[in-house]
């Protein structure tokens, strides 16, 4: 596979804006905004510079300029140039780490949600309260019974915090 198919191929599966929205700080906006300038750098690279062909050669028009015998003999040694094939060695060493690194990535996604799921439940449950100034101890306690357990607890035991 080219590297040309390969970057289109990447380019089709990454979902930049995806990504840049479950990002929580600064330096990780800033690192993965320096990863996405470097792809979108090696990209162009690949789509100009790499994916080329060359323009052929008007052997013609060299034959009437210079001649025909120095013209063949160099048509005869640019035919007998063979570029080899790329072989990537690259990617299958690497390959390993970056799924771990996936998957490490799409498990720290799922902590950050649950998270932030369970975040929201106790704003929300915050909000709901009455204003904490009209509320009385036996309706909060009535809300959080644990914490009249603990107070209770403390005031059997003489513990008065100091």
């Amino acid at each position: 596979m080219s590297g040309k198919k390969i970057v289109e191929k990447a380019a089709k599966t990454i979902d930049w804006d995806g990504m840049s929205k479950l990002l929580i700080s600064d330096n990780a906006r800033k690192e993965f905004f320096n990863l996405r300038r470097a792809y979108e750098e090696v990209k162009r690279t690949l789509d100009t510079k790499f994916s080329q062909e060359p323009q052929p050669i008007d052997w013609e028009y060299y034959r009437k300029g210079v001649g025909s015998r120095l013209v063949d003999m160099y048509k005869e040694a640019y035919e007998g140039v063979k570029i080899p094939k790329f072989v990537d060695k690259v990617t299958p060493e690497y390959k390993p780490k970056f799924d771990a690194l996936l998957k490490e990535a799409k498990e720290a996604e799922q902590r950050s949600l649950q998270e932030s799921e369970r975040l929201e439940k106790e704003i929300a449950k915050i909000q709901e309260l009455k204003k904490i100034t009209t509320m009385t101890a036996d309706e909060y306690f009535a809300q959080y019974p644990e914490l009249k357990a603990k107070f209770d607890e403390e005031i059997k035991n003489d513990n008065w915090g100091y």
